[in-house]
């Protein structure tokens, strides 16, 4: 597995189709936290953010490689071993985005009565349910479940739309309680939201990976 994640991670970085998902959250953090404002509010923006960039970067990461490339690397380690390395480096890119952009909160953002351990432990739980509540979405919306590319965009513009939105969706209980707690309250720590967003992940992926085996 690790060779396939040095690979996915090698055909990513060189096709620099990761600079758009990137550049509009990077643009998302810039405009959206201010120095002052309370480091929860800036924590839930980060957050907010990353659910849609995760999205995007799954759909790259599985359909970045040509299919014939793809049938070759599939025939020797395994079609779900491929797309979970896919996945799997999706996933990492869009944590690893989010980790930048809390850290960046929680220098520029008020921390005022706010200890700032548990305000990073929380930005940490934050971005990792948002990330993987987006590489959820991302997974359900791209091949080999969803094969059109226009109905595969759609799917996960409205997807992320809906997980963000909706009282059911890990990321949206997060977002919530952080910009409660910006106005009022301890910042809290979203471990329930957490483990709602790894079996949210861990099923889309299994499915994904499922359908990819079958049509293989």
């Amino acid at each position: 597995m690790t060779a396939l994640l040095r690979y996915q991670g090698a055909l990513l970085l060189r096709s620099q189709r990761w600079l758009a998902p990137l550049i509009a959250y990077a643009a998302l953090v810039a405009v959206g936290i201010r120095p002052g404002d309370p480091v929860a509010d800036s924590l839930g923006l980060v957050a907010a953010g990353l659910v849609p960039a995760a999205a995007w970067l799954v759909r790259i990461c599985v359909s970045v490689e040509p299919d014939a490339a793809r049938a070759c690397t599939a025939a020797a380690a395994g079609p779900v071993r491929v797309h979970a390395a896919a996945l799997l480096t999706a996933s990492t890119g869009a944590l690893l985005a989010g980790a930048a952009a809390a850290a960046v909160a929680l220098l520029t953002g008020d921390r005022s009565g706010t200890d700032p351990g548990r305000a990073a432990l929380a930005g940490a739980l934050a971005v990792a349910a948002c990330a993987l509540t987006g590489a959820a979405v991302g997974a359900l919306c791209s091949r080999p479940l969803v094969r059109r590319r226009g109905h595969g965009i759609l799917a996960a513009t409205l997807g992320s739309l809906l997980a963000l939105i909706l009282a059911v969706s890990p990321a949206r209980g997060v977002v919530s309680a952080l910009v409660t707690a910006g106005r009022s309250g301890p910042v809290p720590l979203p471990l329930t939201a957490l483990a709602g967003a790894l079996l949210l992940a861990a099923g889309a992926g299994a499915a994904a990976c499922l359908v990819a085996a079958r049509r293989s």
